[in-house]
């Protein structure tokens, strides 16, 4: 095969690469005696939440209720925008949001619901400057392109794709983050698991 063709090996290399180098810009800045990072601050919104509400669109908002799913596990009262059983948001929740351009029109429609509602809004998103950004009270911003960049200096995937797959590890670092601050076993968390499969 020509070394010019597509190869699945190259594109996973590819892909592996470019997360990797997100995940050490993300973590650059972490220092012993530093203040609490974006992502310690996510954290601790999502700790002290009442509930905790999930809203992303397309992949973001899968990646999103991956993330949902795992903090059901530890024992959070989790809800997926959207749902039939979604209740209101409410003082004391959060809204837990994914928009690389943060100016998707329904995430922030939604955001300015549970601000009105006294709720905080935790933001992850590629742009400093959106409306989403306004109304968070905690933003994580990844180096990573946004949907509509073309150019192919942030990463070389299509429409966003490296955003998203750091949606996926964030939401398993922030599970991760809380479940090691909860002393739990994995055998305690087990029970929750779905068994109606």
């Amino acid at each position: 095969m020509s070394s010019d063709v597509p190869r699945f090996d190259r594109s996973l290399l590819l892909i592996a690469d470019e997360l990797k180098s997100v995940v050490e810009r993300l973590t650059s800045g972490d220092d012993a005696h530093a203040d609490a990072s974006p992502a310690d601050a996510l954290v601790d919104e999502i700790a002290r939440a009442r509930r905790v509400f999930v809203h992303g669109a397309g992949r973001s908002g899968l990646a999103l209720r991956m993330t949902a799913m795992r903090l059901m596990h530890l024992g959070l009262d989790v809800h997926v925008v959207g749902e039939t059983t979604t209740p209101a948001i409410a003082e004391g929740d959060v809204l837990l949001t994914a928009s690389g351009s943060g100016r998707t029109e329904s995430i922030v429609r939604a955001a300015r619901t549970a601000v009105e509602a006294k709720a905080r809004v935790a933001l992850i998103t590629t742009a400093t400057d959106s409306p989403l950004a306004e109304l968070a009270s905690a933003t994580l911003v990844v180096p990573a392109a946004a949907k509509l960049d073309r150019s192919m200096t942030a990463s070389a995937q299509y429409a966003g794709g490296l955003f998203e797959q750091t949606v996926v590890l964030v939401g398993d670092a922030l599970f991760h983050t809380l479940w090691q601050r909860s002393g739990r076993t994995a055998d305690e968390l087990w029970p929750r698991h779905a068994n109606l499969e």
